[in-house]
């Protein structure tokens, strides 16, 4: 394998759950791969306690079955070369009784998962490794152990280059505003009978959800990928529906939503005035 020899530059993407990477990586993983990079997956549990879209397993499927076997297909669509499941079990949403499991992700030594990880990072050579921002970028705990493991991994191991996925919380909200604005222009003038106001995904309830826009390094334009991107989230068709917002999205809806990935880089915070960085490889 060329990257374990470090010949290759390698990009490492350790998420929570199956789907997850489908979210704010795929782009990343799709124009690393594009480049000509190795680009690696790792998943910690394999989603035991996502909700199941009705209909979609079979009589006596589990659930974790059909994560996995979504993941290998939504990787394959985005060319990744490999991926590796931790093996910790879904720790559920926080303040669920499940987050007291001891397999779960949530209760796991922070030293023990990230010296796990760590040995796959330098097998890997890993010179870019994503994980999520110091809130989970929503505060599951899942997504919050995946930040503590993964820098602490990346610090045994020697990775240069360390991106905590996020999301712009300035961005979406004044998206969603002028999306909402436009939706009621059209409506005062009669362009829309009120009743078919394109739908607008429901705003965080969490008033912590991402980072701000001047806390944020990276902003990666994926919009070269973003048909791949809708691809590998219909992939995981147990959690993402054909009639929810993500898959309703028109082209030009779809890439606004999904055409950037949104990261801050762990030691190399962004100045003021200085634009946000545009590239993870020269």
């Amino acid at each position: 394998m060329a990257g374990t020899l470090g010949t290759v530059p390698t990009l490492v993407c350790f998420h929570a759950h199956p789907d997850d990477e489908c979210i704010g990586t795929a782009g990343l993983l799709a124009e690393a791969k594009r480049r000509g990079h190795r680009t690696v997956l790792v998943v910690a549990t394999r989603g035991e306690r996502g909700e199941v879209v009705p209909g979609v397993l079979s009589e006596g499927e589990a659930l974790w079955e059909r994560r996995i076997a979504e993941t290998f297909e939504s990787a394959r669509i985005l060319g990744v070369d490999r991926v590796e499941f931790l093996g910790y079990v879904d720790s559920g949403m926080m303040g669920d009784p499940a987050n007291d499991f001891p397999y779960c992700f949530w209760t796991a030594d922070v030293e023990a998962a990230a010296n796990r990880l760590a040995a796959l990072l330098r097998e890997e050579s890993a010179d870019v490794l994503t994980v999520y921002d110091d809130y989970g970028v929503y505060g599951h705990p899942d997504h919050l152990q995946v930040h503590r493991v993964g820098i602490r991994a990346a610090e045994l191991a020697g990775v240069p280059t360390v991106l905590q996925g996020t999301m712009n919380r300035d961005f979406i909200r004044e998206a969603m505003a002028e999306r909402l604005a436009a939706a009621e222009e059209a409506v005062a003038n009669e362009q829309l009978d009120g009743t078919a106001a394109p739908a607008l995904p429901e705003a965080p309830e969490d008033e912590n959800f991402g980072k701000p826009a001047a806390e944020i390094t990276h902003a990666i334009d994926v919009g070269a990928h973003v048909e791949l991107k809708r691809r590998a989230m219909q992939a995981h068709a147990s959690q993402i529906a054909e009639d929810s917002w993500f898959l309703r999205l028109g082209p030009d809806e779809f890439a606004l939503a999904f055409g950037t990935e949104w990261f801050i880089e762990w030691g190399r915070p962004r100045s003021e005035g200085e634009p946000f960085r545009s590239q993870v490889w020269s």
